[in-house]
């Protein structure tokens, strides 16, 4: 119940969620340098002593020519737009890469990464609907310019990172198969948001557990509607993808329980542990309907951790982080069977040829992303009293989910 395989892709790992499994796989993407003619000489330099060197000293050695030389700004600006264009080039995306900088170097690098983005954002070419909530969602606010030493610093911390990213699978599907990406939010998907909206909110685990299910429900019915509107069209859309954030700490059981949401949803995941986030490969409308569950399902699994702790301290046990990821490790472990069995109350005999025909256009779309991958063992599920704890608010967790479209 909690092994997990691993596998070597081209910088992922999937997480398989109903057996509290988990799959990771390795990146060995290449690196490179964005940049080109022409640049000035005080950036070279700062370049030069900087970005291909990891030690601070380096570091403080480019950081004083820049903060010497103001005139520099200009250029170390559009240098930057490069680097985030390249970053494009590589299979990145803008939530990606804030993301990346706020987890390795800090929210003022997600700050500056952010600037550059929408900088660079009237030279690229238009990408999507959820390109475009992505550039919507930005950090706002340029972070605090004290001395010229310390920003020129966190410039070139974040160039390096930006410098160094590896090549990642691209989401967009191939040409000419286009996604089918529904123009806005249906009014299924807009009752599904408010049902684990009062999920999340209430304090009555009873009524939040039977909003979680009929959200579901929902889900698994929107899924079937929109596979027999897919099988009518003459040119129905090919399957897409998104990235979703799974962050430290217990990341494992987190990504176990994206996959389990994926799959009830007639989605894959696909988890990178080095990066911190999850591919999920299925439909536009499952995609959306994921992200909502999981995101909804995580809070509610945070909140009925932290309340199970104090319930422990109070009866004088001390519980530790064995506890945290056992209680995780179980919560996504039960979430995966209520979920699957929810979604199986919305199909029918004659619907299964067509949901079969869509599992079989995404796990095709998955492989041709991942074409190996590996397991890893799930570590730390060893605590008794965290499991039976994380089963049980698993089974009064509402699974309706909030949901933000683009």
């Amino acid at each position: 119940m909690t092994t997990s395989r691993t596998s070597r892709s081209s910088g992922s790992s999937r997480a398989a969620g109903s057996s509290g499994s988990s799959r990771s796989s390795r990146s060995s993407g290449p690196t490179g340098e964005s940049g080109g003619p022409g640049e000035s000489g005080t950036v070279d330099r700062a370049f030069r002593a900087a970005l291909y060197a990891a030690s601070d000293d380096a570091l403080d050695a480019g950081a004083s020519l820049l903060a010497a030389d103001p005139a520099a700004d200009a250029e170390l600006d559009r240098r930057g737009r490069e680097f985030v264009a390249t970053a494009w080039q590589r299979g990145w995306q803008p939530a990606d890469v804030v993301r990346i900088a706020g987890r390795e170097l800090g929210e003022a690098h997600a700050g500056l990464v952010a600037g550059l983005i929408r900088a660079q954002a009237p030279h690229d070419l238009p990408r999507g609907r959820r390109w475009t909530a992505q550039l919507d969602a930005l950090p706002t606010g340029a972070p605090p310019r004290t001395d010229r030493f310390t920003y020129a610093t966190a410039v070139l911390e974040l160039y390096r990172l930006l410098l160094r990213l590896p090549v990642l699978e691209h989401l967009e599907p191939s040409a000419g198969r286009p996604s089918a990406a529904p123009a806005g939010e249906s009014r299924v998907l807009g009752r599904i948001r408010a049902l684990l909206a009062k999920a999340e909110a209430t304090g009555f685990p009873e009524e939040a557990e039977a909003l979680s299910a009929k959200a579901q429900e929902l889900m698994a019915r929107h899924s079937v509607d929109e596979a027999l509107l897919a099988a009518r069209a003459p040119a129905p859309g090919t399957p897409g993808a998104c990235r979703i954030g799974v962050e430290p700490p217990y990341e494992q059981a987190k990504a176990v329980l994206l996959d389990a949401v994926a799959t009830a949803n007639h989605c894959r995941a696909v988890w990178n542990e080095p990066l911190g986030f999850s591919t999920v490969v299925g439909f536009e409308a499952e995609l959306d309907a994921v992200e909502l569950l999981y995101t909804s399902l995580l809070v509610q699994a945070t909140t009925a951790m932290t309340r199970a702790e104090a319930a422990q301290r109070a009866g004088g046990r001390k519980r530790t982080k064995t506890f945290r990821q056992s209680f995780l490790a179980a919560y996504a472990h039960r979430i995966g069977i209520r979920l699957a069995a929810a979604a199986e109350t919305q199909v029918t005999e004659d619907l299964l040829p067509v949901l079969a025909g869509r599992d079989l256009a995404v796990t095709d779309r998955l492989e041709r992303m991942f074409p190996e991958t590996t397991t890893t063992r799930l570590r730390g599920v060893s605590d008794a009293a965290g499991w039976t704890e994380g089963a049980q608010a698993a089974d009064r967790a509402q699974m309706k989910s909030r949901r933000r479209l683009g």
